[in-house]
């Protein structure tokens, strides 16, 4: 059965000739219709003209009604049609017959159109499917048969197959399909590079890191392949709902055929069958069993456009009840990577002899601290100036550079070496991890490294508090920098020097209190959170393996402030279901009861089935519009 509207799934699958021929044969059935209304015909000649419209337009549904009978399936939405069009023909109402099939016919075309809209924006990640890998001799093969290792070539307007590395070319890279974001990456030698990504404008030549099977566009694949199996809990109520209300309903039906010709003096059985067939015909439940899960369609797909994947719809709609969320430090709301905050030259110092003078004393070092100083400096060390060097467990370097005794390291040091700190120094420590440089026992000033903040992270902390979500923070760092970070962000609750064990029993304790719990992180560590949290949202997931592996959303960027974008398209989402239940059960009582006291003819039921279904598709459809930005999304 097909996912979005519980019919046969043939019609979703038809193939381009056979939708052509359905096409024409739908033409011609209306042009028949249309010639047996407005032709003056006898008797004969108009039951003809109908009976040849009936087969042109509803013969499909009759078939597919006997078939799907055959299979065990019996009280589905051609069923209902193919009874209510077959009694209205037996009773003489030849246009309201073919009307039935007719305006179901294009009913169930537009249907098929929406869902293939609803669909696209997810589908469209498919087309990062790379279909082959050129070898180093130029072969052309299957991705899945290059080992790790192997070099490729990708030339321009090619999509990268594997995750590698460049080891020869630079050009710049469209990772639009898989991060959403339209800015190129420029690459060169020794940049990663991530399958399914768009080689731009240079020759590129690349290592293999990992087969296709664990490739970033793999796992991509997999999460959007996998994404319509988990359904929201509305969604499984709604299919048990449609399970049980058919048969009913043509219990109904036959009852108020039967009974009161048989109860009520004077009763007329046509009358009371024409009634049961309009009860028929507008108990179809389309526009439910259409109209919810094409709303998850559509949110998922809303928010893959802006580089949000959501594993499947209970994720999303999980979205609306979290009361709690949980961000991982470093990597997450910080960069995760250390970079020179501050240059703080002593008296009689510039910031750019202070650099020279730190970069050279790290320059042997591999520490994180001391690639940074490097970084920061900007040019390659002069070894030949270097001409001693001694590294201070714990503490720091003594260096001689050009004949002068450079110490550079920790304020533990700088104690030992009595009078080369300034009182100044302690009195307002700076945020990050401060080293000292001294030349020749005189102070020559520090340099401040730490983890900086994200640019949009104080956006999505901000942005989560409007939605009345309670912020926390979960972080192995010590106390003195998560509180910092923290008190920059807004975050009040603090949670430090956590194991990843510890992460987890914290998350079980504030999940205590109340209402779900998201938990937002990266890398290998937030793994076991990641997945003991209701909804588990992962960072960057294209650089984390057991991230992605683990989260139930993945936000393809490092930007925090995605979260509170999905959680908007989740809340529209879910106010757009429930409208569409509302709506559609609302309208189908009032038409059922109106048809069981003879105030609702056929016409009236075939607006109650197909006219409904169409205004809860068209409303599903308005997810597709959300946009993220608060500044910017429509009213809805």
């Amino acid at each position: 059965m097909c996912e979005a509207c519980a019919c046969g799934a043939e019609k979703h699958a038809a193939k381009p000739r056979t939708a052509g021929l359905k096409y024409l044969c739908l033409f011609s059935g209306a042009v028949f219709f249309l010639a047996g209304l407005f032709l003056k015909l006898d008797n004969t000649a108009r039951l003809l003209v109908f009976l040849a419209s009936y087969i042109l337009i509803g013969g499909e549904v009759v078939w597919q009604a006997v078939k799907n009978i055959s299979r065990g399936q019996v009280f589905d939405e051609n069923f209902l049609m193919s009874l209510a069009s077959a009694g209205a023909f037996a009773i003489g109402e030849y246009p309201e017959a073919v009307a039935v099939m007719l305006f179901y016919q294009i009913g169930e075309n537009f249907q098929e159109r929406a869902v293939a809209r609803s669909r696209k924006a997810i589908s469209a990640l498919m087309d990062i499917r790379p279909d082959f890998a050129v070898l180093l001799s130029g072969k052309k093969v299957d991705p899945a048969d290059v080992q790790v290792g192997a070099t490729i070539l990708v030339r321009p307007g090619e999509k990268i197959p594997l995750d590698g590395t460049v080891i020869e070319g630079a050009s710049a890279l469209d990772l639009t399909a898989l991060t959403g974001e339209s800015l190129p990456r420029e690459v060169s030698a020794g940049s990663e590079v991530l399958s399914g990504s768009i080689n731009q404008n240079g020759l590129l030549t690349i290592r293999v890191d990992k087969v296709f099977g664990e490739s970033t566009v793999s796992k991509i694949l997999r999460l959007v392949e996998n994404a319509e199996q988990k359904k929201a809990p509305v969604e499984n109520f709604i299919t048990k709902f449609a399970r049980y209300y058919t048969p009913t309903v043509v219990g109904a039906a036959a009852l108020l055929a039967v009974l009161p010709p048989l109860l009520i003096s004077n009763a007329v059985f046509t009358d009371w069958l024409y009634r049961a067939l309009t009860f028929l015909v507008v108990s179809c439940p389309c526009a439910l069993v259409v109209s919810i899960p094409l709303s998850f369609f559509a949110g998922i797909g809303a928010a893959s456009q802006h580089g949000i994947l959501v594993k499947g719809s209970n994720y999303l709609d999980a979205l609306n009840d979290a009361a709690t969320v949980v961000f991982d430090k470093t990597g997450t709301l910080t960069r995760g990577v250390f970079s020179v905050t501050q240059v703080l030259p002593a008296e009689n110092w510039t910031r750019e002899k202070l650099l020279e003078t730190a970069a050279h004393a790290e320059l042997y070092s591999n520490h994180p601290l001391a690639v940074s100083i490097r970084r920061a400096y900007g040019k390659e060390p002069d070894r030949a100036r270097v001409t001693q060097h001694t590294e201070i467990a714990g503490q720091g370097l003594k260096i001689k550079l050009d004949g002068k005794t450079v110490l550079a390291g920790n304020a533990k040091m700088f104690a030992r070496e009595n009078g080369l700190l300034p009182d100044s120094a302690f009195s307002s420590p700076p945020d990050g991890t401060v080293i000292y440089l001294a030349v020749d026992q005189k102070f020559a000033g520090a340099i401040v490294i730490a983890d900086t903040i994200k640019p949009d992270s104080k956006q999505a902390v901000t942005e989560l508090h409007k939605l009345g979500k309670n912020i926390a923070l979960l972080t192995g760092d010590n106390q003195s920098v998560a509180r910092k970070t923290a008190a920059a962000l807004g975050i009040t609750k603090v949670y430090a020097e956590l194991l990843p064990q510890e992460k987890v029993e914290r998350l079980e304790a504030l999940s205590q209190s109340g209402g779900k719990i998201i938990f937002v992180g990266d890398g290998i560590n937030d793994a076991p959170v990641l997945a003991a949290s209701d909804v588990g949202v992962a960072m960057g997931g294209v650089g984390s393996d057991a991230a992605i592996e683990a989260a139930d959303i993945v936000l393809m960027t490092d930007e925090p402030s995605k979260l509170s974008a999905a959680m908007r398209i989740a809340r529209v989402t879910r106010r757009i279901v429930w409208q569409n239940i509302i709506f559609a059960l609302g309208i189908k009582a009032a038409i059922l009861l109106l048809s069981a006291l003879g105030l609702a003819g056929m016409w009236f039921a075939v607006f109650g089935d197909v006219g409904v279904c169409f205004l809860a598709i068209l409303n599903a459809l308005r997810i597709m519009l959300v946009k993220p930005a608060q500044k910017s999304r429509p009213v809805l």
